[in-house]
């Protein structure tokens, strides 16, 4: 008697985590007062970008996005690019660069995140101090 009652618990636990996501993914995908989703403003700004990446770029944008799981990784790219690509269009950007990477990074994740970027950005020896007003909002 035990075993299904514990058995029911962890199966409503799952069904509800499962549920939880698949909501989180329909609200993005509704549209907005100006008709169009947060998806797809997304995919907007990746493909209106797609020409300004170079390989050195991609590689770059792979290496901050190590530590999250691989599970994720593709979303979150995705998620990362696409505000990556809103800054270099507001900017007017003829080329993608470091500089603009580490901002939209910046953006799109939440702060318990940026302690990685920080890590990884020392190794690479860049200077973390002018993105200090990016890592408050």
């Amino acid at each position: 008697m035990w075993f299904i009652f514990l058995w029911s618990i962890l199966l409503m636990g799952l069904v509800s985590i499962g549920g939880y996501f698949m909501f989180r993914k329909f609200l993005k995908k509704l549209p907005k007062e100006d008709g169009k989703s947060i998806l797809d403003w997304q995919d907007y700004y990746i493909n209106e970008t797609l020409h300004l990446w170079s390989d050195e770029d991609k590689a770059f944008l792979n290496e901050l996005v190590e530590p999250v799981p691989e599970l994720f990784r593709d979303v979150a790219k995705g998620k990362i690019a696409g505000k990556i690509g809103e800054f270099a269009l507001e900017e007017k950007a003829d080329e993608m660069t470091e500089d603009l990477i580490i901002k939209g990074y910046i953006a799109a994740t939440p702060k318990r995140d940026h302690k990685f970027l920080v890590k990884k950005l020392r190794e690479k020896k860049i200077d973390i101090s002018q993105y200090e007003g990016y890592f408050q909002q």
